[in-house]
């Protein structure tokens, strides 16, 4: 049998499909004040995304035993201030996008893990490509 788990870098959303997606448009819209256009999203769902391997110093909002591990695209979960920038008293802007990227146990944790998926919400300035492009050099 296979079960989900989520971290959240961002929002946490409990559950899957409807209601799921309306507590994430409505975390989205609340109160938001106006700002400037986010960076546009990279990826689609589907997409095969690669967790980067950096070890910035300070606050990150990326689980360290994601870095340098295949995932997929699971959802946009919108675009949001930059959690990293915020932790510093900096506005976070431009809203960077979100992405619900699904691992497996295996990939994680190596072939002796179960065969359960984790999903982890994680910002795109964290992903590349599985291709070898990474989300900066599509924007050119």
């Amino acid at each position: 049998m296979m079960s989900t788990l989520s971290a959240s870098a961002g929002t946490t959303l409990h559950g899957a499909g409807t209601s799921a997606n309306s507590a994430a448009a409505s975390t989205m819209t609340a109160g938001a004040p106006a700002r400037k256009p986010g960076v546009p999203p990279h990826f689609s769902v589907g997409d095969q995304v690669r967790v980067r391997i950096a070890f910035p110093p300070g606050h990150v909002r990326t689980p360290f035993y994601c870095r340098g591990k295949t995932g997929v695209i699971e959802r946009l979960c919108g675009a949001f201030a930059n959690p990293e920038e915020l932790a510093y008293n900096r506005d976070g802007l431009p809203p960077q996008p979100l992405y619900r990227v699904r691992f497996t146990s295996r990939e994680l944790w190596g072939e002796g893990a179960s065969q359960d998926v984790i999903e982890i919400e994680i910002y795109q300035h964290w992903l590349d490509a599985v291709d070898g492009v990474d989300a900066g050099e599509q924007a050119s």
